[in-house]
């Protein structure tokens, strides 16, 4: 490199040509282009170039021609020399460390990003881009709005990394308060290559508890009820629990089976994030601490690859009472998670688990990206990431999904 660099920032109306005009200038001139960058939001176009200012382009007409051919475009053009010194600094920090942030919920306030651009200043962090995810809004909104915005950041300073948990817990404290999610993530090779995503079945892919509702068919609803809520909670030990509540079903007629599978609704978005996944190419699992005959349904019905839950035991007609070994808790899920993803051949950080359940933890905790979904409050503080205000199809803006991509369009 010569001397210097020259920034050529060109804000104004959009149209169709500004780009092609302007570089086609730059190449009469032999300019050599470093870095080019544009977005544009609602017709409104910044676009910044950044060339090396040898000699002979400073003693060439360049800047005067790229005014002239700005005001024939009809748009806005000036010109910032960097130092070499600058330029060759801003060149290092480019294998900086890089995070996302991403805000989703049924709408986003100026409130909401102004607490999110707080939290990443106090950080240390500097906002490099913003982008929407989500449709674009109408004015007159649909009666489900939706919202989605990600932030890319990194470090204001050389060396300056944020205390991640320390940021997490501000992110998290800032969306309970604001009624919204937020995600933490790092910006990494593997975050743009998922290839799997397991999934808990009760109270994650279906609206309730499978094991509540045979309770309620067996006479046995509300005991059942307390044992499985103290269990999701982390204050019981699974297996032990689990035997206890099966006990209760003790004497339950198989059809009772049945009634319970044409009762419970899927959870919200269960359908658009397992269609859109399938389309995609990714591999989906169950992994359930609930029961085999409903989850072959989900299995069915959303297409889902691997299924691996607990077999309940009917002879003749009549539930027993008793589930098959070996049952599927917390350490199982995990156990499953791995071996998955050994025979597909994927690194345990392709894999993304959602749960809600503290029998959840040890698979959301070893996949690249753990999702506490509308989960208990243990189980979300043990969780790297956390949904609770969007359905089940919110997790496609955390892989950097838009909606314009996976087929969602406002109204």
């Amino acid at each position: 490199m010569n001397s210097a660099a020259l920034l050529i920032h060109v804000t104004g109306q959009d149209r169709p040509g500004v780009t092609h005009a302007l570089a086609a200038v730059l190449a009469r001139h032999g300019a050599r282009v470093l870095d080019i960058g544009q977005a544009v939001i609602h017709d409104a176009l910044a676009l910044g170039i950044l060339v090396e200012l040898t000699g002979a382009l400073r003693a060439s007409p360049l800047m005067t021609d790229l005014l002239l051919e700005a005001h024939r475009l009809g748009v806005q053009v000036r010109f910032t020399e960097v130092a070499a010194s600058h330029y060759e600094e801003w060149v290092r920090q480019q294998a900086k460390r890089r995070y996302l942030v991403t805000a989703l919920g049924r709408s986003l306030e100026a409130g909401h990003l102004s607490q999110i651009a707080g939290i990443l200043l106090r950080a240390g962090l500097n906002i490099d881009r913003i982008d929407r995810l989500s449709a674009r809004t109408p004015l007159a909104l649909p009666p489900e709005p939706r919202a989605c915005v990600e932030f890319t950041a990194s470090a204001a300073s050389p060396g300056g990394e944020p205390d991640e948990h320390a940021l997490r817990t501000a992110l998290a404290e800032m969306a309970g308060e604001g009624g919204i999610d937020v995600a933490f993530q790092h910006d990494s090779v593997w975050r743009r290559h998922r290839r799997l995503v397991a999934f808990d079945m009760d109270s994650t892919l279906i609206q309730g508890e499978v094991i509540d509702e045979l309770a309620a068919e067996a006479g046995a609803g509300e005991q059942v009820r307390r044992i499985t809520e103290a269990a999701m909670r982390g204050e019981l030990d699974f297996r032990k629990a689990f035997r206890e509540r099966v006990a209760l079903l003790r004497g339950l007629p198989e059809s009772a089976l049945q009634r319970v599978v044409e009762r419970i609704p899927l959870t919200d978005g269960a359908e658009r994030l397992a269609r859109t996944l399938r389309r995609l190419g990714y591999k989906t699992a169950i992994l359930s601490g609930g029961f085999t005959f409903f989850g072959r349904v989900l299995q069915e019905r959303l297409g889902i690859d691997y299924l691996h839950a607990n077999t309940l035991v009917v002879r003749d007609g009549v539930v027993t009472g008793e589930v098959a070994e070996p049952i599927v808790d917390g350490a199982a899920k995990a156990e499953l998670l791995r071996r998955i993803a050994a025979r597909e051949g994927w690194h345990l950080e392709q894999c993304i688990a959602v749960g809600d359940g503290a029998n959840d933890l040890p698979m959301l905790r070893i996949a690249g990206l753990g999702i506490a979904f509308r989960a208990k409050p243990a189980v979300r503080a043990g969780a790297r990431q956390a949904l609770t205000h969007s359905g089940l199809d919110g997790i496609l803006y955390l892989l950097g999904l838009r909606d314009r991509e996976t087929g969602f369009e406002s109204a």
